[in-house]
Formats: structure tokens, C-alpha cells, sequence
């Protein structure tokens, strides 16, 4: 993604942009899987990690991120691929590799849809699949 689209996108959330709000979607954009504030401190040292924490609660305020819990105590996050125009029925599974700790972005496998009863909206679905990844068994390391 490009600074101009980067700028685009913050703007039509109403967000204000700022080199280190480019930034930071940037660092988060360029990550292979799911993320966590640690990886992109870590891509990030010349910025203050409060801003860092600040910049990544509002994108996920403004539905630009979304949070996984993987049942690893440490918040993951992946992009959201529709800019933070996503319905419930659109989520994704998650997959968390119990031997290198990856948490995997399962896209094209969605969450399956549950019938709650009359009344209950959900805002928030977390399906994690837990077990191990294809690289970690096709080094043996089951």
C-alpha cells in the first residue's frame, strides 16, 4: 500500500494523518501473519511506544485492525482486508501453531456462522484453531 492510500484511507475514517500514523500502518502492513504490538515496537524504534499502543487502539476503533485472542496472553492483530468495512459474517479463522507460536490468518476459511438467540447482536468473533502449522510439520517437529 502506497503513503497516497495509506493518507486516503486514514482520511475517509476521519482520521488525521501523520507521518507516524503512516508509519505505523506501514510497519503493521508489511507483517507476513497476525502481528502484536511488540513486532511492530519492534519495526518501529525510533517511535514512542505510547504512541505506537495510542495509534493501534484507534485504527482498531475505526475497524481498520482487528484484535485476536489466541489464548497466548498477548493481543494479536491482523489488518483488516476491507478498511475496516467488514460485516460479522466476514471473519476469518485463526490459526495458532503450538510449536513456533505463529498465529496465521486463515482467510479463506470463515468463521461459520453461529444462530444466537432473538436479541443478541454480536460485534466480535474469535475462532482459533490451535495445533501445528505446515512449516513447523514439515520440519518434524511434531
Amino acid at each position: 500500500m502506497t503513503q497516497h492510500q495509506i493518507e486516503h484511507l486514514l482520511t475517509q475514517h476521519g482520521l488525521r494523518i501523520t507521518p507516524n500514523r503512516i508509519s505505523i500502518y506501514e510497519a503493521m502492513a508489511q507483517q507476513k501473519n497476525t502481528f502484536s504490538l511488540i513486532d511492530i515496537e519492534d519495526a518501529l524504534l525510533r517511535l514512542d511506544k505510547s504512541t505506537i499502543f495510542r495509534t493501534m487502539i484507534l485504527f482498531e476503533e475505526q475497524s481498520l485492525i482487528h484484535s485476536i485472542e489466541d489464548g497466548t496472553g498477548s493481543k494479536k492483530f491482523c489488518i483488516c482486508p476491507n478498511h475496516g468495512d467488514c460485516q460479522v459474517n466476514e471473519n476469518h479463522c485463526h490459526f495458532h501453531c503450538e510449536i513456533c507460536g505463529k498465529t496465521i490468518c486463515l482467510d479463506q476459511v470463515t468463521v461459520p456462522m453461529v444462530h444466537l438467540p432473538e436479541g443478541f447482536r454480536p460485534k466480535h468473533v474469535n475462532y482459533i484453531i490451535k495445533g501445528i502449522c505446515d512449516e513447523c510439520a514439515q520440519k518434524g517437529k511434531l
